[in-house]
C-alpha cells in the first residue's frame, strides 16, 4: 500500500485515499468531504483499477428514457454580494481554509497572512464566479496563534457595469465569534465556520478609496509568497478624533468632510486595534453636536468583533468619549 492508493474498509461501506502512515500499523484514510478516519492495516484492501472503473455510475444523460424539460430564466438575477471565508474541519485536529465566491464577479485578488511581523502569501489570482480555493490548513491547538488573514480584491466582468470599490478586509478569528459562525458553506455545500467578507462592502455610501491598492495588488500578485513587513502597527490605546489632531491643514474644510476624515481614523484604529489583539481602546469624539458619537456607535453596534462601548471617563469628557471592549 503507498499513499494515494484508493481503498475500502474491510468492515463497512466507506471507500477512501490513503492519506499518511502512523505510529502502530495505522493508517489515515481520507474519506468522502474531505473527512480523515484513523483505521488499522488490516482492515482496509485495496481497490484495484479495474474494480474501480467497474464500480462507475453511468452519468445520468447517458440513460435511457424521456427527460423533464428545464425552465431556464431568461434574465437570471445578478448576485452581487456573496464572498465568504470558510474553516472547514478535516478532523478533529484541523481545519482548511477556503476562500469562496458565490457571486457572479470574476474576483482578482491577493490573500495574506501576519504572524506578528512578518506577512505570508496564501494565494493569488483570479476566482471565477460561483468557486472556492483552498488557501492553507490549520491545527486547531493553534488557534490563538491564527495569523491575522488579510484580503485585497477586486471585481470584474464584461461589459460596462458599475463596478464596487476594490474590497480590503482583514479578519483575526476570536473564540467567540468564531464558534458562533458555524453554518453550511456556499459552494463548498458542507458544514464550516463561515466569514462574510463583503458584508459591508457594497454600501452605498460615499467612502473614500485605497489609492495603492491596485499598485498593492498587482505587486502582490507578481510577486507570488514573497514574505514582506508588517504595514499594521499597534495604535495607541487612546485615540484623539478631534479633527486637529488628525491633520495639520484642515483649514477650508466643510463638515462632511472633516467628519468623513474622522470616521476614517476611526475605521483604521479599530482594525489596527483588532489586528493587534488588543483588550480594549477609547476614542476622543467631543461632545459637540453629537453627530460623530451617534456614528461611531452606530458602527460599533454592528461591528462583529466589538463584544460592548459604553462612555468612558465621564468625570474628564463627559459624553466626549467612548470606550470599545474588543471580543
Amino acid at each position: 500500500m503507498n499513499i494515494g492508493d484508493k481503498v475500502r474498509l474491510v468492515h463497512g461501506r466507506e471507500e477512501g485515499i490513503i492519506y499518511a502512515f502512523l505510529p502502530g500499523n495505522v493508517v489515515e484514510v481520507e474519506i468522502e468531504d474531505g473527512f480523515r478516519i484513523p483505521v488499522l492495516r488490516n482492515e482496509i484492501v485495496t481497490i484495484s483499477p479495474v474494480e474501480a472503473q467497474r464500480l462507475v455510475k453511468a452519468p445520468d444523460s447517458q440513460k435511457v428514457g424521456s427527460q423533464p424539460e428545464k425552465i431556464v430564466s431568461r434574465t437570471p438575477v445578478f448576485a452581487e454580494k456573496g464572498i465568504y471565508l470558510a474553516f472547514a474541519s478535516v478532523n478533529d485536529r484541523a481545519v482548511t481554509v477556503h476562500l469562496i465566491n458565490n457571486t457572479d464577479w470574476t474576483l482578482p485578488f491577493t490573500a495574506t497572512a501576519q504572524e506578528q511581523n512578518i506577512i505570508t502569501g496564501l494565494g493569488a489570482g483570479a476566482l471565477m464566479p460561483r468557486t472556492t480555493q483552498k488557501l492553507t490548513e490549520l491545527q486547531v491547538k493553534d488557534f490563538e496563534a491564527w495569523p491575522v488573514f488579510d484580503f485585497k480584491m477586486l471585481y470584474y466582468r464584461e461589459g460596462k457595469h458599475v463596478v464596487p470599490l476594490p474590497l480590503n478586509k482583514k479578519l483575526k478569528c476570536r473564540a467567540q465569534s468564531f464558534y458562533k459562525s458555524k453554518g453550511q458553506a456556499p459552494i463548498l455545500g458542507r458544514e464550516a465556520f463561515v466569514y462574510q467578507l463583503d458584508e459591508e462592502n457594497l454600501k452605498k455610501e460615499e467612502v473614500v478609496p485605497d489609492e495603492k491598492l491596485s499598485e498593492t495588488l498587482r505587486s502582490s500578485m507578481m510577486g507570488g509568497a514573497e514574505t514582506l513587513k508588517s504595514e499594521l502597527p499597534k495604535p495607541e490605546n487612546v485615540v484623539d478624533l478631534h479633527i486637529q489632531k488628525i491633520r495639520e491643514n484642515y483649514a477650508g474644510l466643510n463638515n462632511d468632510r472633516i467628519l468623513s476624515i474622522q470616521l476614517e481614523a476611526f475605521e483604521n484604529n479599530l482594525e489596527r486595534a483588532i489586528a493587534n489583539g488588543m483588550d480594549d481602546i477609547t476614542f476622543i469624539h467631543g461632545s459637540g453636536t453629537g453627530v460623530l458619537r451617534t456614528e461611531l456607535h452606530r458602527r460599533l453596534s454592528k461591528h462583529p468583533h466589538v463584544q460592548y462601548y459604553k462612555d468612558a471617563q465621564k468625570e474628564k469628557f463627559g459624553y466626549g468619549a467612548t470606550l470599545v471592549k474588543i471580543k
